[in-house]
């Protein structure tokens, strides 16, 4: 009965910790309250699946600004070298240019999508946690060093 009590009270208070995450305009909020990047990938932690998808959103925005800011930057110093010699305008650099623009829309299109699929399921195995979760498991244990107590997930 101690064990069954400890159990639903030590469940009761992980769950009562656990907090819904929402997606607004790319930024993230637990209770209305805006909180940054990175406490939302702390939170998302305890669920591998969805730090990874997360993870790999965010892995995808930097991936896809950097392109668009080395595009940009290619293009916009040709078109101003260009205009200040006489140098031949079109060069290689304002096709490379072009070409990291145009690379960076593919890679920045799913960055949303799989940011918001991780938060998802985040929120989702917050409501599937219940006292009927078979795979929760407390013992309690000794060795020559003392007692503790293991939890199992």
């Amino acid at each position: 009965m101690k064990k069954l009590l400890l159990a639903f009270v030590l469940l009761l208070s992980i769950t009562s910790f656990a907090q819904e995450i929402t997606m607004e305009h790319g930024k993230y909020y637990v209770n209305r309250s805006q909180i940054s990047t990175r406490d939302t990938k702390k939170l998302l932690e305890t669920n591998l699946q969805a730090s990874n998808l997360f993870k790999s959103g965010l892995s995808k925005e930097s991936t896809g600004g950097f392109l668009i800011g080395f595009g940009g930057a290619l293009v916009i110093t040709d078109l101003v070298v260009g205009l200040v010699s006489d140098v031949k305008y079109p060069s290689a650099a304002t096709f490379i240019g072009v070409g990291a623009l145009l690379v960076s829309i593919p890679v920045l299109s799913g960055k949303n999508k799989k940011m918001k699929d991780g938060i998802d399921i985040y929120n989702n195995g917050l409501k599937n946690t219940g006292a009927n979760d078979s795979n929760f498991e407390v013992n309690i244990l000794s060795n020559t060093r003392g007692y503790g107590i293991q939890i199992r997930f």
